[in-house]
């Protein structure tokens, strides 16, 4: 196939090869196919797939209620059967047979599959009226004014994707929830949706406003104790099982920037919770209670979900799973993993990802999620949690996800939720060879280049953002640009840059050791001393824990001033190489691809220039130290770099004048 054809544009993103070739018997154990089979058997019939097989046997054992997405694939010389206990399991099969065609791979004799989750599932910010709140490719894909007459084939589409990589689960909507949501004409618009992606094992779930009985009822209170209140979730809770049987169950956002939840009453999230839950047992609904919370009750905001959550441990119903992001305080380039995890033995537990790159150069960088991931299940065992979700960035532009690269984030997501246990660099290789280049027709050379250059994207940036433990000095309001000098009048303590980065002319960095915030308290006992002694904090997260001394001797030799300067200096070196490697690449990626990622990697590069000089310069004034030589060429002035001003907007493209004052 040639990689002219080969295109991230297409809808088909389980690419095979373009040959009228297809296997020439699919055959079943059952006579009529389930719509899911029927899914199965037009992916093992497509032109290409397999193109060395010749007969695909497909066996299921048992109901679909059972619920087991396992699969087994065996080989016999040119023929191959699928078994699974389960409709969905043989059409999992069916994908990874998929992807082992688009990648040119072998198929081994024998392949035995099973996910480490049963909820695996894409959370999406969307908003009722087409915005979608960090996101960076489009407006919203649902159509909510068409719905539910009007059904785009991008529904399909999208089911699909989420499928072929091990997705089975959706929440619509922004955790910012509109109560709207749960009125009736909404829910038959949900289910229309819910109809479209159920072949494909989709389950829709829904983000909920806490208020939402008294917004949509007008019931006096959301008290979650209040017998009318539970009278009215168990009425929309049964309404919504009568139009859709196989509804998930609802994700809270609840007390947190704004929203409404039960301590608004006197009440405590396990009340509030299980008042929900209670009102989806009977449907074998769940409630996902996100523990993501920062009221201003203790000098350090990363002790905040710890500090409320973990007395509840026990009060929740089974039902309920409490949803934690993967650090302390909010999708960070890097954090410390959440204390949170592992400290409630008697709760059910998930963890969220961001995919969409909210603090990660929105649709502008290359920022490959994988490592970040992989490091984090390698502090906290998969085998603690019940579900994982990812934040999605996906939204209506022609490649769903606005920056052409940034599928493999959604792909790596599905992924590693399927089996953590993989590595970014298979990872990498596998949405590389299927979905970006011909691996038969690329040098081996050039496919490496392209591994690491995903591969060390995600440490690239943490280089020219914030390396050594820095985090959260973003220009207000958009997190795209630096602007560790930040200083809004009136504006919560915590909201500003130097809440974190602490820098005076002492050091840099927010000490959460025993003499500072104390947050190493919350870590399990073989962390806590580490992570306090500032010999053996990992040096990745030594300004996360410690407000270190300017003169402080890291493991290279350098100060800890120099080795700041390093670290910048390394990033946005880095980040200049890219181009080499893309263009090396040109000949083997699509010209409309290639182009499109040639000028988001132009743009990356000059902005890792911007975060360079802009926090250098800044930090060099605490330091009372002139930036390395390396740090050099030095490309503006701080007082030119504090003037720019981006707006709250979300930042996807440079304008011109912005373009001028970069360069």
């Amino acid at each position: 196939m040639t990689t002219v054809i080969k295109t991230l544009l297409s809808v088909c993103l389980i690419c095979s090869c373009l040959t009228s070739q297809a296997v020439s018997d699919v055959t079943f154990n059952k006579k009529r196919l389930s719509p899911t089979l029927e899914l199965a058997r037009q992916e093992l019939t497509a032109p290409g797939i397999l193109p060395d097989i010749t007969q695909i046997r497909v066996e299921t054992r048992s109901r679909p209620s059972d619920g087991n997405d396992s699969y087994e694939i065996t080989r016999q010389d040119d023929r191959i059967t699928i078994t699974a206990p389960t409709d969905l399991g043989a059409l999992y099969g069916a994908y990874h047979l998929a992807r082992l065609s688009a990648s040119g791979a072998h198929v081994p004799s024998h392949i035995s599959e099973s996910p480490a989750f049963a909820l695996r599932i894409l959370n999406h910010w969307d908003n009722l009226d087409g915005t979608i709140e960090r996101g960076y490719a489009g407006r919203s894909m649902w159509k909510w004014d068409e719905l539910p007459d009007v059904m785009s084939p991008r529904y399909a589409d999208y089911a699909r994707r989420n499928a072929s990589i091990g997705i089975n689960a959706t929440v619509l909507n922004n955790v910012n929830a509109s109560p709207l949501i749960l009125s009736t004409p909404y829910l038959h618009k949900i289910k229309a949706l819910a109809d479209t992606f159920r072949p494909y094992g989709i389950k829709v779930f829904l983000s909920v406003n806490f208020a939402t009985p008294m917004a949509l009822d007008s019931l006096p209170t959301a008290d979650p104790l209040d017998p009318a209140v539970q009278k009215w979730w168990k009425r929309k809770a049964d309404e919504i099982y009568s139009l859709i049987p196989d509804f998930g169950g609802f994700l809270v956002k609840a007390n947190s920037e704004g929203q409404p939840g039960p301590m608004d009453f006197g009440r405590t999230h396990a009340e509030g919770a299980n008042m929900l839950a209670r009102a989806l047992r009977p449907h074998h609904g769940i409630v996902m209670w996100r523990a993501f919370v920062y009221s201003p009750i203790d000098a350090d905001r990363a002790k905040q979900a710890y500090m409320e959550f973990q007395p509840l441990d026990g009060r929740f119903d089974p039902n309920v799973i409490i949803q934690i992001k993967n650090g302390p305080i909010d999708f960070q380039p890097r954090e410390a993993y959440s204390p949170l995890f592992g400290a409630m033995p008697a709760t059910p537990q998930m963890v969220e990802f961001q995919v969409t790159q909210e603090y990660l150069g929105h649709a502008n960088h290359l920022a490959f999620l994988a490592p970040m991931w992989q490091e984090f299940f390698s502090q906290v065992s998969p085998a603690s949690l019940k579900a994982v979700a990812g934040v999605a960035n996906v939204g209506d532009d022609p490649n769903m996800t606005g920056h052409p690269l940034a599928d493999a984030n959604w792909y790596a997501f599905g992924r590693l939720a399927w089996d953590p246990t993989l590595t970014p660099e298979a990872i990498a290789g596998e949405w590389i060879d299927s979905r970006l280049i011909d691996p038969a027709e690329t040098p081996a050379d050039i496919r490496r280049s392209l591994i690491d250059m995903f591969t060390t994207s995600r440490e690239t940036v943490v280089d020219y953002m914030m390396p050594l433990g820095l985090h959260h000095i973003f220009a207000w309001g958009h997190h795209y640009g630096p602007e560790p000098w930040c200083d809004i009048e009136g504006a919560r303590p915590d909201w500003m840059p130097s809440y974190y980065h602490r820098a005076d002319k002492a050091g840099l960095g927010f000490d959460r050791t025993p003499s500072g915030s104390d947050a190493v308290s919350q870590y399990p006992d073989s962390l806590r001393s580490v992570y306090a002694d500032i010999s053996t904090c990992p040096e990745n997260l030594l300004l996360w824990f410690h407000h270190v001394p300017w003169d402080h001797r890291m493991q290279s030799g350098r100060t800890m001033w120099q080795e700041l300067c390093h670290r910048y200096a390394t990033g946005a070196a880095r980040a200049a190489r890219y181009q080499h490697v893309w263009a090396d690449a040109r000949p083997y990626v699509s010209p409309a691809i290639w182009t499109d990622v040639n000028r988001r990697l132009i743009t990356q590069a000059r902005d890792a220039q911007w975060w360079k000089d802009a926090c250098v310069l800044y930090f060099s004034q605490f330091s009372s130290q002139a930036p390395t030589p390396e740090v050099y060429p030095i490309h503006h002035t701080l007082p030119d770099l504090k003037h720019i001003n981006l707006g709250i907007d979300n930042y996807t493209n440079p304008s011109p004048a912005l373009l001028d004052s970069l360069r």
